[in-house]
């Protein structure tokens, strides 16, 4: 049995977290086992390296390393969390996966997406998503909402352009391939997000029985 590979995709601020627990609540209501991971991070391991993509530092980082660091956190998840869960015939739901890559190292960075493509056949064969939910926002609003909880990270420290570049990657995304990614407005109240959610609820269970 195979279970079903959903990651949740946003800018800062987008409330990917909370929407991930909403979600995983109402999977396990139905009898659904659920994986809840994120990424770079997921294992004690790839949480260590997710340290050193997000803390502040005096020296730079290349963008080289911070790419090949994401794929080196990613690498390990998929071996000791993705792989085994969806084995099992669990739902995974995963606070952003190899799209945020494209975004914030390929948008935001600039990196060429040839380069992200390579990595992620090597990294992950033929793993992907099955479903991508993008909580899309005004960049404006997803920076106020990550300023009210507290010190940014390396990467919330970025400027508007920076974050204008991965949201607009991840709506390109998504319009190229309508099949895999669902859009949902996260400047929405957070009931009207979840009554969203609530309406996808019988097509990822169909894909998961299906």
């Amino acid at each position: 049995m195979s279970g079903l590979f959903v990651t949740l995709e946003g800018p800062e601020g987008a409330g990917k977290s909370t929407n991930r627990e909403y979600l995983a609540e109402r999977l396990r209501e139905r009898g659904i086992e659920v994986q809840l991971t994120r990424e770079p991070g997921g294992t004690p391991l790839a949480e260590r390296i997710r340290d050193l993509l997000l803390t502040p530092s005096d020296e730079p980082m290349a963008v080289d390393t911070e790419l090949l660091l994401m794929f080196a956190a990613r690498a390990q998840h998929i071996a000791q969390v993705i792989r085994p869960a969806l084995a099992r015939g669990a739902v995974v739901l995963c606070d952003r996966f190899t799209d945020a890559t494209y975004a914030y190292q390929g948008g935001g960075r600039g990196l060429p997406e040839a380069r992200i493509a390579e990595l992620e056949r090597f990294v992950q064969g033929d793993l992907r998503p099955d479903l991508t939910l993008v909580f899309d926002l005004p960049v404006e609003v997803g920076l106020s909402r990550a300023a009210a909880r507290g010190r940014l990270d390396r990467f919330e420290q970025e400027g508007r352009e920076f974050f204008e570049a991965v949201r607009q990657t991840y709506l390109r995304r998504a319009s190229a391939e309508p099949q895999r990614y669902h859009v949902l407005d996260a400047a929405q109240s957070l009931a009207q997000v979840q009554a969203d959610l609530d309406s996808l609820l019988p097509m990822l269970l169909e894909r998961l029985h299906g």
